[in-house]
């Protein structure tokens, strides 16, 4: 048995935060990890299951940041654990271009059958979501014979040299690291709070920019994320997406739907893609797709897939067996439709508490996102203006009293919530508390 399975689903607090034990650890930490590495919470975890995180001072912490959305189905879920288990006493690595093995083969069928992409479909696996990323470029560019690539407004795609230079904010990503990639263009998105646009004129407005601005005919891709993550888990208007889709297809443009935070059951369906009605050329999976262990896909249209040419993808670890026996499991319940369910009542439930919350605080200004995959945008009350330091001090009450919460948006004036979508409504409840604790507590001060 999981001795994780013992782990109360309860918030519970034993010493500070952060605690003795982490605080000593936070010094080891120092002298020999690089401060490149940030910390949102500075507390060492030993133990975790569901939506709890323990603390190394005992401390029951509630985890509403999944590591940045990992952890989709819950943190050491037993059926995750069995399935790596089992596959690290057998295997532990042999890499698929030398001696393939079943479960990448099994992996990427499961891709395949979910991916929201019509006609044949294949993949590749790789280890991460800015990896992922690359080789969709990189296919795109081949496929097509042109380098452009066209990104969004608000758009974060990962820390490499070309993903950092494809991210709306350069610093902290790539301010100050030297060269930029090439042919990168950035556009206008669509952000309804902010621009009042509807779908189609924020469309035509992205379409019109970037026609302008490089051409059409000069483009290999256009990378999207359906819900934007780090840029503030931005919606796009209704008919946004679908018309950018029409567009790349009128022109032969490549559509990458970058789902590398929004995919893999995070907002009810499999893939955000579903909600708003189009079909991308290649899709991206990575974070929630083995439940806490590093892998990550590209997966499209064959005849885009198989343009490179053998040998011309992958990588020594990309694939790993037991990042795939994990995956495998994942996607069983996905088959049994756990995790979406799940991700729908976080919807209803936090949602609908957010929402309650924003009719008692006038910061609220809006509350967004889909299924475990919410936010609220912070501001002045009574304007757009962004109020950083609030959410700074939301952040700071919420970690002292034992909830791990995130900020994001280019002024990190956003509150995101990604918890695992196991977490109880009673868990949920006592999130609220606590964040309807601390708007009151700075709002007295």
């Amino acid at each position: 048995m999981n001795t994780n399975e013992k782990i109360t689903q309860e918030r519970r607090l034993v010493t500070a935060i952060p605690g003795p034990k982490s605080i000593a650890l936070q010094q080891r930490r120092s002298e020999v990890v690089s401060t490149g590495i940030a910390t949102a919470l500075p507390v060492f975890i030993e133990r975790a299951h569901g939506a709890i995180l323990v603390d190394v001072d005992g401390n029951q912490i509630i985890d509403c940041g999944s590591g940045i959305g990992v952890t989709t189905v819950g943190h050491t879920d037993a059926r995750v654990v069995d399935a790596a288990t089992a596959q690290l006493k057998a295997v532990t690595h042999t890499l698929m271009a030398v001696t393939p093995y079943e479960s990448y083969v099994a992996v990427a069928e499961q891709l395949a059958k979910h991916a929201p992409i019509s006609g044949q479909v294949k993949s590749i696996l790789v280890n991460s979501g800015a990896e992922a990323v690359e080789n969709a470029v990189k296919i795109s560019r081949k496929y097509t014979g042109r380098s452009g690539v066209a990104v969004l407004n608000c758009a974060y795609h990962g820390r490499t040299q070309l993903t950092s230079t494809m991210n709306h904010k350069a610093a902290p990503y790539a301010a100050g690291f030297g060269p930029r990639a090439a042919d990168v263009f950035r556009a206008p998105n669509s952000f309804p709070l902010h621009d009042g646009l509807s779908g189609e004129a924020a469309a035509a407005r992205t379409i019109d920019h970037l026609e302008k601005t490089v051409s059409a005919g000069d483009l290999a891709c256009l990378v999207a994320e359906p819900i934007q993550g780090e840029g503030g888990f931005v919606v796009p208007a209704d008919g946004y997406l679908a018309a950018l889709a029409k567009w790349c297809k009128e022109n032969g443009i490549v559509f990458i739907a970058d789902e590398v935070q929004s995919g893999i059951a995070r907002t009810g369906t499999v893939y955000a893609t579903e909600h708003f009605g189009f079909e991308p050329d290649l899709i991206l999976s990575a974070k929630g797709i083995a439940g806490g262990l590093p892998l990550a896909a590209v997966t499209g249209r064959a005849e885009i897939m198989d343009c490179t040419g053998p040998g011309t993808l992958g990588g020594t670890f990309g694939g790993n067996p037991v990042s795939c026996a994990a995956a495998k499991a994942v996607f069983e319940l996905i088959a049994e439709g756990t995790p979406q369910q799940n991700a729908q009542r976080v919807e209803r439930v936090l949602g609908g508490g957010l929402r309650k919350l924003q009719e008692k605080h006038p910061a609220i200004a809006e509350v967004r996102g889909k299924g475990a995959m919410l936010a609220i945008e912070i501001t002045k009350p009574g304007t757009l203006n962004p109020d950083k330091e609030l959410v700074d001090k939301i952040i700071a009450h919420a970690c002292k009293n034992g909830v791990l919460l995130l900020n994001a948006g280019l002024n990190y004036n956003v509150l995101r919530f990604l918890p695992p979508v196991k977490i109880s409504d009673e868990l949920i409840a006592d999130v609220l508390a606590v964040i309807d604790e601390a708007f009151t507590a700075a709002a007295s001060n």
